[in-house]
């Protein structure tokens, strides 16, 4: 098991969810993932990391697998421009590679806001530390653990 993959396992289970994580096909989209579970495209729980233009800061924006977050809405919510984060600044700052981003388990504290639409789901699936894992769990379980404030960010 790799060391991402047991960050987010600890997560869990320090948060007391007795949540199975599962192994799944390589999905570069959140339909891919969405077919690999049987689920619905808004069930995945993208996990997107900017960089904060001024603080240098690793961002995170948990939406739902269809929307797209609004640069515009996005940096006044983070109160700083946003800017793509390179993989070396996301694995420094949340220990996930690229494809592998948990909204939970980071070997930081990060700043995280959550997609309202999450909510209209009664389960959501998220990475679970490695592009072929995931895990599901109830929206309000993953906005407690991650830590994310609740806001409208997404077009």
């Amino acid at each position: 098991m790799s060391k991402s993959l047991k960050r987010v396992r600890a997560a869990l289970n320090a948060a007391g969810l007795e949540i199975d994580i599962v192994e799944t096909a390589l999905s570069r989209t959140a339909k891919d993932a969405a077919d690999a579970l049987g689920c619905e495209v808004d069930q995945i729980a993208k996990s997107i990391i900017f960089r904060g233009e001024t603080s240098g800061e690793a961002v995170l924006f948990i939406t739902a697998g269809t929307n797209r977050v609004d640069a515009d809405r996005a940096s006044t919510l983070a109160c700083e421009p946003l800017g793509k984060a390179d993989a070396g600044l996301i694995r420094a700052q949340t220990g996930f590679a690229i494809g592998g981003v948990s909204p939970v388990g980071h070997v930081s504290p990060i700043r995280a806001w959550f997609d309202p639409r999450l909510r209209d789901f009664e389960i959501i699936w998220a990475a679970a530390g490695t592009p072929t894992h995931v895990f599901g769990a109830q929206p309000a379980d993953i906005l407690r653990m991650s830590g994310a404030k609740e806001a409208d960010f997404t077009t």
